[in-house]
This record gives structure tokens, C-alpha cells and sequence, in this order.
């Protein structure tokens, strides 16, 4: 036990030291670790999902849309500049703050996973796939196009001048702070607010694993029948998964939209849903290390490779596109580590084994 503390304590001590090491090398490396975190979160709530519940689901970036265009109405001059409601109600400008913006995109994201969820509640595998792919689709055509007749999400040009995170007003994460002589810059100072969180959601997932509530997400997933027979409301189960999973994406939408100052229905397209379950699959479905390890990796593995590819690029004379190269590598990495390791790069050690062999009862022989 005292072991595990002091690998806790040593844990802690590198990733707080971390981003300060390697602001040393630029300010682009801690951005990447920033993002890394944020897609931590993103596979945390989908793990709840696919890997407790065992609902396959291909339009989780939909709550991660919610979330970050509702931080972005709330906290920028877009509704005050094109409703005159808000202009009256509002005239210094909406600025909504951090302790009502978060709870708001996890209500509302978690209420949008229930309303998915209803629909679907017969439904599974393929077919379930199919329709929350849809689902995914929509929210990212309705945002696209919700300009007219009323501007309410300025269609494709996306919205600007989000504020960024405020903490009571005290500290600004968008300005950074000055320790004696020492800067931490704004880009730090979220990577610092997106481990708390990724902390909180991993303690958070961990409790639900080990809860009743876990229990009867993971019976669902190994066979639906024999929980309800058992006696497990299934349909209320799959509609907290669903609800509980979306609160996780808003609430990383939130922070998105904080961290770029800008959202536009293009950073939500199909191919984030396909990254954030690749993501759940490549580490290891319902593990939480092996959940965390596969984000990091599939996150900052193609930005690395941005410092790869030209060179690459340069091998071939130039005659292959650096970002059609970066994405051959990242395929072939994933294709390469799934042949592999088939079953995550860090499985539960109890996913897959078989139950234990019922001893044999000893007949005594009567005389």
C-alpha cells in the first residue's frame, strides 16, 4: 500500500513538472500535452459507454459540440450583438462564469445523451452504431446551418472572441501569471485545469466501476437478457451510460472552447467520433489505464508527426503531401499495434478470462 502512495506521489510530482520542463522547447509542446488531456477526458466519458455499458457509440463528438457552443454563447458578444434582448438584458456583454458554464454544459450535454439514448433503447451493435452516427451527423449539419433565420450559431464561420477560463476572477487563464521571476504562460495554466479535471474523471470513473451501478453496466454488456432476467432495469441503465458518458463530453467541449477562443462546426466532424472510440479500443475497452494510455498516445501521435513528416516528405522528393503522410503514418501505427496487441495495449487482467470451474460436490456413500 505504501508503495502505490509513493508512485501516486511520483506521478504527480513529473506531470506537474512536466509542462514546466517543456515550455522550454517551445510553447507548442505543452499545447499538444493541453489537447492530450482534453481527449483524456473525451475517452473517459466514452468509456462509460462502449466500455461499462458495451453501447457502441459513433456520435460522441455531438456532446462535445454542445458543450463548446454553449460555452461559446455564453461566454462571447455573439448573442448580445444579433438579439436585442440580450443586448438590454446584457449590456456590458455576456460573461458568464466558470461555476455556472460547467455545470451547465454537463446538464445540458447529459440531458442531450438521455434524449439520444431513448430512441435507441432496442436497439444494438450495428444498428445502434448507425443511429447514433446520425445523431453525430445532425448536430453538426444543425450547427452549420443555424444562421438563418436567426443567427444563433453563426453557421460555418464558427464563433470568436470566447472568453477565456476566469477563476473567481482571480486568475485568468487566458493571460498567465508571474511567479517572482518566473512566467507561467496561459497555455500552462490550462494544461493545469484540464489534469484537475482529468484527475476528478478518472476518480469519478473508477467509483463507477466499482459501484453497483458499474456492476449492472457490465452485466448489460456481457449479456443483456440475463441482467434483465436477473433483475437489472436495463433500459434505466442504458439511459444513465448514455447520460452520464455526454456530461464528461460537454464538459470537455466547455473547455475547448476556452482554451481556442474559437469553435466552428468543422473541429466536430465525423472523423473526432472515429478518433475518440479508436481511442477506447487501442488502449484497452473498459480499462481506465489502458483508456488514458491509448487517448494520449492517438492525440499527440499525430502531432508529433508533424515534425516527421517533412522530413519524410523531403526523402520522396516532395512528390507525397506532408499531411496526407502524417496520416499514413498514424494508420499505420494503429494497424501495426492492433496486430500486435488485439486486445488494447492495456487490458483488465480479468477482461476475457473464464469463470472459475465449479468444484465437484463429494457424494457420500451411504452404508
Amino acid at each position: 500500500m505504501k508503495n502505490k502512495y509513493v508512485v501516486f506521489l511520483l506521478a504527480a510530482v513529473a506531470l506537474i513538472a512536466l509542462p514546466l520542463f517543456a515550455q522550454q522547447f517551445g510553447q507548442g509542446w505543452v499545447r499538444i500535452m493541453a489537447l492530450a488531456l482534453l481527449y483524456v477526458l473525451l475517452a473517459l466519458g466514452l468509456n462509460i459507454v462502449v466500455g461499462y455499458a458495451g453501447l457502441l457509440d459513433l456520435g460522441f463528438v455531438a456532446f462535445y459540440a454542445l458543450g463548446a457552443y454553449l460555452y461559446a454563447l455564453l461566454a462571447s458578444p455573439h448573442l448580445v450583438e444579433n438579439f436585442e434582448a440580450f443586448k438590454v438584458a446584457f449590456p456590458a456583454g455576456l460573461h458568464t462564469p466558470i461555476w455556472l458554464v460547467i455545470p451547465l454544459a454537463a446538464a445540458f450535454a447529459g440531458f442531450a445523451g438521455a434524449l439520444l439514448g431513448a430512441p435507441t433503447l432496442k436497439l444494438r451493435g450495428d444498428y445502434l452504431a448507425i443511429v447514433t452516427l446520425g445523431f453525430g451527423e445532425i448536430i453538426r449539419v444543425f450547427l452549420n446551418n443555424l444562421e438563418q433565420p436567426l443567427n444563433i450559431t453563426n453557421g460555418p464561420r464558427g464563433l470568436d472572441r470566447i472568453d477565456s477560463m476566469n477563476l473567481f476572477g482571480v486568475l485568468d487563464f487566458g493571460k498567465g501569471i508571474m511567479i517572482g521571476d518566473f512566467r507561467i504562460p496561459s497555455v500552462t495554466l490550462y494544461f493545469y485545469l484540464f489534469l484537475s479535471l482529468v484527475v476528478f474523471s478518472v476518480v469519478i470513473c473508477h467509483r463507477l466501476e466499482t459501484s453497483r451501478i458499474g456492476r449492472a453496466w457490465m452485466a448489460i454488456r456481457e449479456d443483456e437478457i440475463a441482467a434483465k432476467a436477473m433483475g437489472i432495469n436495463t433500459r434505466n441503465m442504458k439511459l444513465l451510460a448514455f447520460a452520464m458518458g455526454a456530461t464528461f463530453g460537454g464538459v470537455s467541449g466547455s473547455m475547448f472552447a476556452s482554451f481556442q477562443g474559437f469553435v466552428s462546426p468543422e473541429s466536430f466532424s465525423l472523423m473526432e467520433s472515429v478518433m475518440i472510440v479508436a481511442m477506447v479500443v487501442l488502449g484497452g475497452i473498459g480499462h481506465l489505464p489502458g483508456v488514458i494510455l491509448g487517448a494520449v498516445m492517438l492525440a499527440a501521435l499525430p502531432e508529433v508527426l508533424r515534425y516527421v513528416a517533412g522530413d519524410v516528405q523531403n526523402m520522396t522528393g516532395g512528390r507525397i503531401d506532408a499531411a496526407i503522410l502524417r496520416q499514413l503514418l498514424v494508420a499505420s501505427a494503429m494497424i501495426t499495434i492492433m496486430l500486435v496487441r488485439p486486445r488494447g495495449l492495456w487490458t483488465s487482467p480479468e477482461h476475457g478470462k473464464a469463470a472459475p470451474a465449479p468444484r465437484a460436490r463429494q457424494v457420500r456413500s451411504t452404508a
